[in-house]
């Protein structure tokens, strides 16, 4: 499933429960203030290494007997090019679909029986495993889950299914407003592809690539493996050396990168480009801003003024992006924000949908927000609900063992050393209406607009809205990713 969807349908859960549940205080009282933050156990991390070069990253929560295990690869569709994309990710997925012992039927049979879950996928950044079991079954679980990393068949005939199965999603997906915007801004605006892959690229894909992307990236020494919940570090340790110990290191990993890290984005300008792709008879129009920045990566400390700031423009319910183009006007049913992060930069974007008629008004909004950022410090009375959100939301996270262990997954998918979970609130308490004000200024301009509707019903209000600007408009069935102006026609 598409990623900015899954975050799509978890912000529509929150803002619903938020319209359900929050609805009495907001009618009929003053909405309380927020209390403040609570503190946070954070867990001593346990790190050591096998002889092959695994690390191992074990938490001990003995509160609920569950474990949850991850075999973490730190290489992802990042490893990947446009002509393959989705490479990672179909690797990933074939992990499951068969060993040279266990077929996927036995595999999945095995798990339930188990009354365990077992998931691999990959994104940007990494590639995993991901186990899910009670304490008493944990090695039994482990056993599979090395079976699958360790010896993945990558069988014809699951190949053959799986490739037929995301042709599917993605024809589908490619009729959807919102996906086929960020489709096309993987490339236009960030130099990049889809993760997911294009129609040509998953085509394209043989069992050989999928073996030769294992064996470049699938090593011991390019790996963590986490393990948190009810379970000792020396128990998980010795599990670890049993099931994995034999895993050969490799001299050299995959160090390719895919991307243009260096791209400078200098000019002062809040829209850079506006591109429409046209959509006839599309119910909605999607309307978002992209712009990526290469100067900022996970590990810099900027990160938690970014944080910050997502929050306060788009982080939910009553973020500034949904406050005024939802609440205020109704014309959404939400809109909210993103920062994808990179070792070396991040990609930002905000989102929303609404009806074509109104394409070109939230976009005015949209900007406008961006603007307001840029210029204008937040009040602390706005700012540190927003910081409490984020405190909270990461307390909250760390009670579950797949929290905490997706907490450590992001860590070591960039290299920061797991004692920055001891940081982070204190960072995020730290961030200052300056801090966010001078990011946006500094960052947040000369994007690009990239609306997906039919655009026959807000041309002319764009044009009005824009007059100074020159939109470059793409029939749906001309786009295409692969050529330079992302039209078919221009294919060299």
């Amino acid at each position: 499933m598409n990623r900015f969807w899954i975050l799509d349908f978890r912000f529509w859960i929150s803002s619903f429960s938020v319209v359900a549940f929050g609805i009495t205080s907001a009618v009929f009282g003053q909405i309380p203030e927020p209390g403040a933050a609570r503190s946070v156990n954070i867990p001593a991390v346990k790190e050591s290494k096998l002889k092959n070069g695994l690390t191992v990253a074990v938490i001990e929560k003995r509160s609920t007997p569950i474990v949850t295990a991850q075999l973490l690869v730190k290489a992802g569709a990042s490893s990947e090019g446009l002509k393959k994309a989705g490479l990672a990710d179909m690797t990933a997925s074939m992990l499951t679909k068969g060993t040279k012992s266990r077929s996927a039927v036995q595999i999945a049979e095995e798990m339930e029986f188990l009354g365990a879950s077992i998931n691999s996928g990959a994104g940007w950044n990494n590639s995993s495993v991901t186990i899910s079991v009670t304490s008493d079954k944990l090695e039994k679980a482990m056993e599979i889950m090395a079976d699958v990393a360790l010896n993945p068949a990558f069988k014809q005939e699951e190949l053959n299914l799986l490739r037929s199965q995301t042709l599917d999603e993605l024809k589908y997906n490619l009729t959807q407003p919102a996906f086929l915007a960020n489709y096309a801004a993987s490339v236009m605006s960030f130099k990049e592809h889809p993760a997911g892959g294009t129609s040509s690229s998953i085509e394209s894909l043989t069992q050989a690539d999928l073996r030769a992307f294992y064996e470049r990236n699938y090593r011991p020494n390019n790996a963590v493996l986490i393990v948190t919940g009810d379970v000792s570090a020396p128990g998980a340790n010795a599990i670890a050396e049993k099931l994995f110990g034999s895993w050969k290191a490799s001299a050299e990993t995959d160090q390719s990168r895919w991307g243009d890290p260096a791209a400078p984005r200098e000019a002062k300008t809040l829209v850079g480009k506006i591109t429409v792709i046209d959509l006839p008879n599309s119910g909605q129009a999607s309307v978002n801003f992209y712009r990526p920045i290469r100067t900022v990566g996970r590990s810099s400390r900027d990160y938690y003024a970014a944080a910050v700031l997502n929050s306060l423009l788009g982080g939910g319910y009553s973020s500034r992006l949904n406050q005024e183009i939802r609440i205020k006007r109704g014309l959404s049913y939400g809109a909210g924000s993103l920062f994808a992060w990179r070792s070396d930069g991040t990609n930002f974007s905000t989102r929303t949908q609404t009806k074509n008629e109104s394409a070109a008004e939230v976009a005015e909004l949209v900007l406008a927000e961006l603007k307001r950022l840029a210029e204008t410090d937040a009040a602390e009375a706005e700012l540190n609900p927003r910081r409490l959100v984020l405190t909270g939301g990461f307390g909250r996270n760390l009670e579950t063992t797949g929290g905490l262990t997706g907490a450590l997954a992001d860590l070591y998918s960039f290299g920061i050393p797991a004692s920055e979970l001891n940081k982070y609130m204190t960072n995020v308490g730290a961030v200052a209406p300056t801090d966010v004000k001078g990011f946006a200024s500094k960052h947040l301009h000369d994007g690009d607009l990239i609306i997906v509707g039919d655009y026959s019903k807000f041309k002319d209000d764009l044009a009005k809205r824009f007059p100074n600007m020159k939109v470059d408009v793409i029939k749906v069935d001309e786009l295409n990713i692969e050529s330079p102006t992302l039209r078919k026609s221009d294919i060299p």
